[in-house]
């Protein structure tokens, strides 16, 4: 059996997802604009960008510069960890810089409450639940429509969502997925809980060791596609929506052509049991550990 995917959006519990989107984390400056512009000449209709990415003014006027309304496209930016304490402020620079009056998707980027005099060190007196409170209350002001989270394990999600504090479950959680760190255990939980997932670093990031996979490459040239787009189809039948990233308009364009093929149900098996595993984003550079082996 092969699972053919469409670029149709995702029907996640009451809202509509765009299945692949533009990433654009470690993006160089003046690189973004282009890229953006021409994702969404392309096709693409979700942009992925983030406060901590420096780059919201440029994917701002890449987006205006498109020519694309704004209803058509799904934004969605992040609260950086050092702006815990000041999500209404953190929010309002995000919409300044994109130019736009609200986003679709507002995430908190990571678990850590990181003190902005010192970020080797974590706020003594405030964690994620307060964050995620204070996140609660943006969708009521309009400037938000869904709230979610990124990088979350197991345990701090059960840790959130067992606080009395916490009345909406997040909409989404964005975390690193590709076939050496599949993570079947942490979508598995997800799932049960209504929270979709959006894969980020899904083609491995730069210099990706996928890309050297021999038996990669092999399903690759016997399909006559990209390593990049057998990756994404990889990825898409597993329920997750995807933002891979490129600033190079042919890539752009091939990480989008996904209609018409997809992977046999052994093709899917064999990369899902790739043995060799790796994360591109680790947590050593947090003043607090927030990746604990519970994704599988």
């Amino acid at each position: 059996m092969v699972a053919h995917i469409s670029k149709a959006p995702l029907s996640v519990s009451i809202f509509f997802i765009p299945a692949i989107g533009l990433g654009t984390w470690q993006s160089q400056p003046n690189e973004i604009h282009q890229a953006v512009k021409a994702a969404l000449l392309t096709g693409y209709r979700h942009i992925d960008t983030a406060l901590a990415y420096g780059n919201e003014h440029e994917v701002g006027q890449g987006i205006k510069d498109s020519g694309v309304t704004r209803e058509e496209i799904w934004i969605t930016t992040k609260l950086d960890n050092p702006w815990h304490k000041w999500v209404d402020e953190g929010i309002e620079s995000s919409l300044k810089s994109l130019g736009v009056e609200y986003v679709d998707l507002y995430l908190m980027h990571w678990p850590s409450s990181t003190d902005p005099t010192d970020l080797k060190k974590h706020y003594p007196d405030w964690d994620f639940r307060r964050t995620w409170a204070e996140i609660q209350k943006l969708p009521s002001s309009g400037r938000v429509r869904n709230i979610g989270v990124s990088n979350f394990g197991i345990r701090n999600l059960e840790k959130l969502l067992a606080d009395p504090s916490c009345s909406t479950t997040p909409a989404v959680n964005q975390v690193e997925l590709h076939p050496n760190n599949p993570s079947p255990k942490l979508l598995e939980y997800c799932k049960e809980k209504g929270i979709h997932c959006t894969a980020y670093s899904c083609l491995g990031s730069t210099d990706s060791p996928l890309y050297r996979n021999e038996a990669l490459k092999t399903l690759a040239e016997r399909k006559g596609k990209t390593v990049q787009q057998v990756l994404l189809m990889w990825a898409l039948p597993r329920g997750t929506s995807v933002i891979p990233k490129s600033v190079t308009e042919s890539r752009i364009k091939a990480n989008f052509e996904v209609d018409g093929w997809g992977l046999g149900d052994g093709e899917m098996k064999q990369l899902s049991g790739m043995p060799e595993r790796f994360k591109v984003c680790k947590d050593g550079w947090l003043p607090v550990k927030v990746f604990f082996g519970d994704a599988g």
